[in-house]
């Protein structure tokens, strides 16, 4: 039964039975909020939390109720879940708002790619590309309304972000705490003076900046030191407040009645401070994580959380709970500098060996597979994975390549490099004009790093930059005075229409190029997300890992060479046991295979080894 394209009324209809919280379900809720804040101040919270689900259910469309009856949480994500990343404005027109642009295009030139748009916060916002969000409810007028992202719903399945961390300090709650408003005198985290926080305090606690943690602001009660984890911009919520918990949960469904498929929960690591520990992934973070899950699974079951947690790979996947209870998605992090390492070394041994510990997390929850974003390259995610030596490599081709640096203040106080600033195109191919190499070469390469990441365990997301091979755009960075600025670059839609049109050119190749591939995965069951994942070590050049259903005794087994020799490899054996023919689904060509079998790969080549369900 396919889900319903009108899911919610304009008004919460209360002339049908109101929704009953099952037991089960309210228990789970009452003993977080005890974790949280005691057992007498869960109890008295506890009324209006179940009045904002049953507001929600309200305005929940029978066909949607009725849907969600045969729902099955284990087909969440399926091989034809393909993401892509964007900002609301990333491609402009004079004639339109930039909303409408972004669906005309999408429909256009990706809708037989990708099901899947994660628009990156389209809300008011004062600072950081629309990380520091005035108004959590409103859409950015410069952008569109809440009608133009219903209406991109209408074809695509959508991601929203919950920047529940924090809020802009020109936001109406923050200037209402300046004002004295009582009703906002807990929502942010206050220090009357700065001694009260010890040096030693200061040390433990993580972040990812080097700007102070604290920012004074004048209040009507004269000067206050206030919690600023991201920027002097960005306030940090005071999760400690029972209140600010309640009305993110209400934000929170406001997004799914609105239309969201999945709630990106940015910089969750950081929702709890609590002095005396390092203030990350603290037992309340992820209490709270599973407060949304089981809120979710009460009143949206359809709805997945995806954690955004750029920290070690083992901290990382710790956000999946036990596979049921926390996020259905998490950022494989990890991924990314990996990939980046193995083309600019031309080997993935590092590679390899991390991804032999990749396995299926449940039938509920996978990986995120990106390779570039936003942001930039995130280098703690592999803090035990790489060495100091291969940290270094990477910063320095990084650099050589065009693209910039940021890092974050250690405990020592000394600075450490913490994320790397370039386009994915510039990363894997460095600069045209330094290499001289031809444009074939070019696309090729770049086509195998996206290989890794459409076809590994998960589900995989492409930004709008790398989709289209943007480079460098450091401009932008001498401009903003922000290295993330380098993959930001918002695009002439009648330009950017131009190059697609231009078989010739590069953006034209790579989105061909990925199309097809991103075809093959939507039409092969085979990369369902959860299918599972065998890794081989069959030469350094090249990455090689096998996709099977467990209920099938067929495969395919993915080969991606990252440099540009040719190379000749040996099957594994037991892949040719039960079979001789095989389908190369990327030439569409059969191959004979037998014991010893070898096959040559061209340079940066890409091959997909299904078993043949034909006989020999």
């Amino acid at each position: 039964m396919k889900k319903p394209v009108n899911q919610h009324n304009l008004e919460p209809d209360f002339n049908r039975p109101l929704f009953e919280v099952p037991i089960d379900i309210k228990r789970k809720i009452i003993n977080i909020l005890t974790l949280l804040y005691g057992s007498e101040v869960s109890r008295r919270i506890y009324p209006e939390l179940e009045r904002i689900m049953k507001v929600y259910y309200a305005y929940k469309c029978d066909d949607l109720i009725e849907w969600e009856k045969s729902f099955d949480k284990s087909e969440m994500f399926g091989q034809e879940d393909v993401i892509l990343i964007t900002y609301g404005d990333i491609i402009q027109n004079d004639s339109k708002k930039p909303l409408k642009v972004l669906a005309d295009f999408c429909r256009d030139y990706f809708s037989n790619s990708f099901n899947t748009i994660h628009i990156l916060p389209f809300f008011p916002y004062s600072s950081d590309r629309g990380f520091s969000v005035k108004d959590f409810e409103e859409v950015d007028h410069n952008l569109g309304t809440w009608s133009d992202i219903e209406d991109i719903g209408k074809d695509f399945k959508l991601m929203f972000d919950g920047v529940f961390n924090h809020i802009s300090a020109k936001s109406k709650w923050f200037q209402e705490f300046l004002n004295g408003n009582p009703d906002f005198k807990n929502f942010f985290i206050v220090l009357s003076t700065s001694e009260m926080v010890s040096e030693d305090h200061l040390k433990l606690i993580v972040r990812p900046r080097t700007s102070s943690l604290f920012t004074e602001f004048q209040t009507i009660e004269g000067p206050k030191l206030v919690w600023t984890t991201f920027s002097p911009d960005q306030v940090d919520l005071n999760f400690h407040n029972p209140k600010v918990l309640i009305k993110m949960i209400d934000i929170f469904l406001t997004y799914v009645r609105r239309g969201a498929d999945m709630i990106r929960l940015d910089a969750v690591t950081y929702l709890w401070e609590e002095l005396g520990t390092d203030c990350v992934h603290l037992k309340q973070t992820h209490a709270i994580i599973k407060l949304f899950r089981v809120i979710l699974d009460a009143v949206a079951p359809y709805v997945a959380l995806i954690t955004e947690t750029n920290v070690p790979h083992e901290q990382n996947i710790q956000y999946f709970g036990n596979g049921y209870d926390e996020a259905q998605m998490v950022y494989n992090f990890a991924l990314p500098p990996l990939v980046y390492h193995s083309f600019v070394t031309g080997k993935t041994n590092k590679l390899t060996k991390w991804a032999k510990t990749i396995k299926r997390i449940s039938e509920q929850a996978t990986y995120f597979n990106f390779l570039d974003s936003h942001d930039g390259i995130g280098l703690l995610p592999v803090k035990g994975i790489l060495d100091n030596d291969d940290i270094d490599f990477l910063v320095y081709k990084t650099v050589e390549r065009g693209g910039y640096i940021s890092y974050r203040t250690d405990s020592d106080g000394s600075e450490s490099p913490y994320e790397l600033n370039i386009t994915w195109y510039s990363a894997i191919n460095g600069s045209d004009d330094e290499t001289g190499e031809d444009q074939t070469i070019r696309v090729k390469r770049y086509i195998a790093s996206r290989a890794i990441a459409l076809f590994f365990l998960g589900v995989p997301g492409i930004y709008f930059h790398g989709l289209i091979g943007s480079k460098n755009d450091a401009e932008a960075v001498l401009k903003e005075k922000n290295t993330r600025s380098i993959n930001r670059e918002v695009i002439d839609g009648h330009t950017l229409r131009e190059k697609l049109e231009d078989k010739d050119s590069i953006s034209a190749q790579i989105v061909d190029n990925l199309n097809e591939l991103i075809n093959i995965r939507k039409n092969e069951a085979l990369f369902q997300p959860n299918a599972r994942q065998y890794v081989y070590e069959i030469s350094e050049k090249l990455f090689a890992f096998v996709r099977k259903l467990d209920e099938s005794d067929e495969f395919v087994l993915c080969i991606i060479n990252v440099t540009r020799e040719r190379v000749l490899f040996e099957i594994p054996d037991e892949l040719t046991g039960k079979t001789k023919l095989f389908n190369e689904l990327v030439s569409k060509r059969n191959i004979n295979l037998g014991k010893n079998s070898k096959i040559e790969i061209d340079g940066y080549g890409i091959m997909l080894i299904k078993s043949s369900k034909k006989p020999a």
